[in-house]
């Protein structure tokens, strides 16, 4: 493989005049990195729904999901789509990876400015051996994402393709489903996709989510459970299956007691 490649200097630039996505989940997370315009958002949506126990539990679900493909599955390389601000030390996808497999390749994709801004400072590598790098992209352009995913990954092996709480963000889910089918069709036989987005069986969804997007943020639009199990359609879907995030390998911690609401869906697939 080629030295680590230097992504392009992204022309966006941040915007403080509408909540950022980005953002409003940092602060969900009990971040630093938002603004008043951010946390207004956020306390409006607070007010309506537990976002910040969604945040909570998909982070958690993300911890296992890559614990599960890095170590189980074998996975070296992860192509992260979508994948907002970094977090907690030691709770972002690469430092997973890396601790478990040292020379594993990541590759994060965002287009959001602030993102970038702040990937170039934390999203860097844990090992010596490793390539962490990101790249200032939109999901809309698959083939895009694939080109610039070539130039970080092997693709004669297999890929973690990772699309974790973003696609509710796209055009329409049919044109999500569309994403993924383009991305999986892509990437080598052995490859795995992990997924999951917040459906549409959350109470008042379309008050609440409505509510957010008439701060003027990129709205969010949780689809029905069956679209986004259908953009597993043609892989091997990973036990348990397609479930709430917080029943998918739930640590032994988390095991016991009446288990909260959980309106999302999500899982893993391997391409045949």
């Amino acid at each position: 493989m080629t030295e680590p490649w230097e992504p392009p200097v992204s022309e966006n630039r941040i915007r403080l005049d509408v909540p950022g996505a980005a953002r409003v989940w940092d602060f969900f997370m009990g971040g630093k990195d938002n603004y008043e315009i951010d946390r207004l958002a956020g306390q409006a949506a607070l007010s309506m729904y537990d976002f910040a126990g969604l945040a909570r539990n998909s982070r958690q679900f993300l911890i296992r999901v890559v614990r599960y493909l890095a170590q189980e599955a074998g996975m070296r390389q992860f192509l992260d789509i979508g994948c907002g601000l970094p977090v907690t030390e030691g709770q972002n996808t690469h430092q997973i990876v890396q601790s478990i497999t040292p020379d594993a390749r990541i590759i994060y994709i965002d287009n959001d400015p602030i993102v970038l801004t702040h990937a170039r400072a934390l999203l860097v590598n844990t090992t010596s051996a490793g390539v962490t790098t990101y790249v200032d992209a939109d999901y809309h352009d698959p083939d895009l994402v694939l080109a610039h995913a070539k130039s970080v990954l092997n693709f004669d092996e297999p890929i973690a393709v990772m699309f974790m709480g973003s696609l509710g963000y796209a055009r329409d889910y049919d044109v999500a489903k569309s994403i993924v089918a383009q991305v999986m069709a892509g990437v080598p036989s052995g490859s795995h996709l992990a997924l999951w987005d917040e459906d549409d069986s959350t109470p008042n969804v379309e008050e609440i989510f409505g509510g957010y997007a008439a701060s003027g943020a990129v709205p969010y639009v949780p689809p029905p459970a069956e679209k986004i199990r259908r953009c597993f359609e043609g892989l091997e879907v990973v036990e348990p299956g397609l479930v709430p995030i917080t029943q998918w390998r739930p640590s032994v911690a988390s095991v016991g007691g009446e288990a909260p609401s959980d309106p999302t869906t999500g899982g893993v697939a391997r391409k045949p």
